[in-house]
């Protein structure tokens, strides 16, 4: 056998062996943001989340760019500082859709159980003090109606199979004053770094 044949054939071993190698995913043991390739439909179609590991493979999530037409005015009538505050309700997610989350920017915990996502921001879960930032911060928070949550692997896999281009993780997004537009152009930028 020549030495060319040999070549070609160690090359097509070799590219053999790197086409059926699995893909590995991004680091996502950190928090990311989260957007919605092009091509995936359905409920997480033109998304940008805010994502964090929580351990264990799992890993929870906002939509930070779905307004919804209600806010805390219309679900909380009789609450007078929910009437003062007319900002969306934003859809976080499909999971716990009938409870209002809290994510705000600042110094230290706002208390509780509350989680730190990322620089000075934190989630609250708490009913008490998810009031408390209404009553006392909410120029700023970010009011959210339900989360989206990824059991061990899931987003891992998602990553994987190519659904979600990731960006790293920031705080003015979450906080954006308009959010039109914003996924088309995180797509551009995305795209554009592959």
């Amino acid at each position: 056998m020549s030495n060319r044949l040999r070549y070609l054939g160690l090359a097509l071993l070799v590219g053999a062996a790197v086409a059926l190698a699995p893909v590995r995913a991004a680091d996502i043991s950190e928090p990311h943001i989260l957007v919605a390739k092009p091509e995936l439909g359905e409920f997480y179609r033109r998304s940008v989340l805010f994502v964090k590991p929580i351990g264990n493979g799992q890993h929870i999530g906002f939509i930070i760019n779905r307004p919804t037409p209600v806010t805390l005015a219309r679900l909380f009538p009789d609450h007078a500082p929910s009437r003062k505050i007319t900002d969306p309700v934003y859809l976080g997610g499909p999971m716990h859709a009938d409870t209002i989350f809290a994510i705000v920017h600042r110094d230290g915990n706002p208390g509780g159980r509350s989680m730190p996502l990322f620089d000075d921001m934190f989630l609250a879960v708490e009913v008490d003090v998810v009031d408390r930032i209404i009553e006392k911060a909410p120029a700023h928070a970010r009011f959210f109606a339900g989360l989206v949550a990824w059991q061990p692997g899931e987003l891992d896999q998602e990553v994987r199979n190519g659904f979600w281009y990731l960006a790293d993780p920031d705080p003015e997004l979450v906080f954006r004053k308009s959010y039109d537009g914003l996924w088309e152009e995180m797509v551009r930028k995305s795209a554009g770094a592959i």
